[in-house]
């Protein structure tokens, strides 16, 4: 597989795990709803779900660029 490959395949692994967390927290948010701590949590976690994949990605794409300089 080439390199190029590679990056692909972990962007789409990202975006479908940041898909992953939207629809967990939609089914989620129903019975969080009812409580604003837990509406705090939910939306707060998913945030740093979501924040967490997105800096995995930027280390990869800084990686990429320095081996290509």
């Amino acid at each position: 597989m080439t390199k190029a490959a590679l990056q692909m395949l972990k962007g789409v692994g990202y975006l479908i795990s940041t898909l992953s967390v939207v629809l967990l927290a939609i089914v989620s948010w129903k019975s969080a709803s009812q409580s604003p701590l837990l509406v705090a949590c939910l939306l707060g976690g998913a945030a740093a779900s979501i924040a967490g994949m997105f800096c995995r990605w930027l280390t990869y794409e800084i990686e990429r660029r320095q081996e290509h300089k």
